[in-house]
């Protein structure tokens, strides 16, 4: 037998990077309707696998959804991920990564324009550095990586989604330990949001916020 789609629901096929953030503007915003799979995060370290991938969900959702969204930047893959979605009819985040779409075009581009030799982080990025990075990129076996990888670099910048103090802590230590001078911006989700929210629009999902103690509805 055939699998039903449901054609009320709308599917996003995510960066695990972007699992915590998705969730939350789900729940904050009242997607009921929106319904999220996520692909390893470590992906970004082999960007070539990124388009396979994608694509493999794409052909595992469309048994269930009409309506896809990928919510991946171009995230490394020099054109291969758009190539694919287009030949597959489905739309992307705008940008070229991630740090673009938090920050929003205009202003990543005003940061890139000041400074090219920025290395940016994000909430996720803070919180799995040490695996992501350092374990990633092999400096923790090779410690002398740190020095070739970042002789380039001139600062960091944390583009940080919510407000927390740790978080914040942990960036600015991580620009100590790499010797690079410290900048923070607070854009949230930047077009993240707006990209989302758009999608929403479009398959005409109603909207229904959450509010505490009260049931939600679909």
């Amino acid at each position: 037998m055939s699998a039903v789609r449901s054609s009320g629901r709308v599917l996003v096929i995510a960066c695990g990077a972007l699992a915590r953030e998705i969730t939350a503007l789900k729940r904050a915003s009242g997607w009921s309707a929106l319904d999220v799979t996520c692909l390893p995060p470590e992906l970004h370290n082999r960007p070539e696998r990124i388009p396979a991938a994608v694509r493999s969900a794409i052909c595992v959702g469309r048994a269930r959804y009409e309506r896809i969204f990928v919510a991946y930047a171009d995230c490394g893959t020099g054109g291969a991920l758009d190539r694919m979605l287009a030949e597959e009819g489905v739309e992307r985040l705008p940008g070229a990564h991630c740090y673009e779409f938090l920050a929003t075009s205009e202003v990543f581009a005003a940061l890139a324009d000041a400074e090219p030799g920025t290395f940016y982080l994000t909430d996720f990025l803070l919180r799995h550095f040490e695996r992501l990075v350092v374990g990633g990129l092999g400096i923790d076996r090779h410690p002398e990586l740190a020095r070739e990888y970042f002789r380039h670099y001139r600062r960091v910048v944390y583009l940080a989604q919510l407000p927390d103090a740790q978080l914040v802590q942990q960036a600015r230590a991580i620009a100590a330990r790499l010797g690079l001078a410290y900048e923070q911006r607070d854009g949230g989700y930047g077009d993240l949001a707006t990209s989302l929210t758009e999608v929403v629009r479009r398959a005409g999902i109603r909207i229904v916020v959450e509010r505490p103690g009260a049931a939600s509805a679909a």
